[in-house]
């Protein structure tokens, strides 16, 4: 009864009249009993319409969060690099670079292209440099796996809420450090992200994901559609674990963790995972659910955030800044391998920032 009673409201939310309510309601219902762990076609409809009023929300957070990114992540070092190579970089944080007088050719990172997450492969050096994004898993996992995958080995995950823009430099950086191409994540943004935020922000990540983990749940099984929401990423990830409903729900911790153990576990050509802040928990929550037989062969790197290193990996590498409370916070008394003198951003344009690209070169 609690459960139709919120579907109800959901669909009072969106102003659908009594009648036609009524029908979507009793063929919802017919649905979930017939085919439990399914998205029904009436909830795909549904989520159809809801989709127009809940993604401008989602988009204006992302806005934030691409703003937000410019004292995190080396965005300026990028956007010079590839003005250097003839492409201008357009966000919707950005609106300068919109302008006609920039002749070059333009990537877009902004919020209104990546509303619900994607893969992008980033190459330092070699053209197209940033490669069109990948909106499904599946796809992803066929080109990585596939004779045209520009041998990938390195996965990075960036920090909360962060968007392409933010996912994109740090993926750079790590690129120009490897000399090779980097798949980088860029989960979607829905409304279990919302909540968390508002609440704490960056602070106490281990209960940033209980929250997370909490409300998609919730969600999930009682407003499927809204769970829907910014997880089209999720939702195309071969064997992805659902609600009853169908929505999608975390196991791995979060949106990040379970894209990132996605990847570990279907692209075996991966040996080297990459994460700052919140991106190094997210690792950390991946690694735990791989078999040891995949584990073993991976090489970890984290910045700003100093994970557990129970579980056996090749090697780990972690930076954590002598002045960066943010990370000493949520590193839950784990110690690194290397203590800079430095402070949670990576933006290299920012004094006394952790310099991505140097620390992996020279780590000591």
């Amino acid at each position: 009864m609690k459960g139709q009673w919120l579907r109800r409201r959901e669909l009072q939310s969106i102003g659908i009249d009594s009648q036609p309510r009524k029908r979507v309601l009793m063929a919802v219902a017919s649905s979930s009993e017939a085919k439990p762990n399914v998205v029904s076609p009436e909830n795909l409809a549904l989520y159809e319409v809801q989709k127009p009023f809940i993604e401008p929300i989602l988009r204006s957070c992302r806005l934030w969060n691409t703003a937000l990114d410019i004292l995190f992540y080396d965005v300026g070092a990028l956007t010079a690099a590839l003005l250097m190579k003839g492409r201008a970089v357009n966000t919707d944080a950005l609106a300068n670079l919109n302008s006609p007088r920039h002749r070059f050719a333009v990537l877009d990172l902004g919020a209104q292209s990546n509303p619900s997450g994607s893969i992008i492969v980033v190459d330092a050096n070699l053209a197209p440099y940033v490669y069109k994004p990948f909106l499904e898993m599946e796809t992803f996992f066929e080109f990585a796996n596939g004779s045209e995958s520009v041998g990938l080995n390195t996965l990075t995950v960036t920090g909360v809420g962060s968007s392409a823009f933010g996912s994109v430099a740090f993926a750079w950086d790590v690129s120009q450090a490897f000399g090779e191409p980097v798949a980088a994540i860029v989960p979607g943004y829905g409304l279990a992200d919302i909540v968390p935020q508002a609440l704490g922000g960056w602070f106490g990540f281990e209960t940033y994901d209980t929250v997370q983990s909490a409300t998609q749940e919730f969600l999930a099984n009682f407003a499927p559609t809204l769970a829907m929401m910014g997880k089209d990423l999720a939702r195309s990830t071969p064997g992805r674990e659902t609600a009853s409903t169908g929505a999608p729900v975390f196991r791995h911790g979060s949106a990040a963790s379970d894209d990132v153990h996605a990847i570990l576990r279907n692209v075996p050509g991966i040996s080297r995972v990459v994460g700052h802040s919140k991106g190094a928990l997210a690792i950390e929550n991946a690694l735990r659910s791989l078999p040891p037989d995949r584990t073993k062969y991976i090489t970890v790197h984290t910045f700003g955030c100093v994970i557990s290193e129970k579980v056996p990996c090749q090697r780990y590498s972690q930076h954590l800044g002598l002045i960066d409370p943010l990370g000493i916070l949520n590193s839950l008394g784990n110690s690194p391998e290397y203590w800079p003198f430095a402070d949670h951003s990576t933006n290299s344009l920012i004094p006394l920032s952790l310099r991505v690209t140097t620390s992996i070169a020279n780590p000591g």
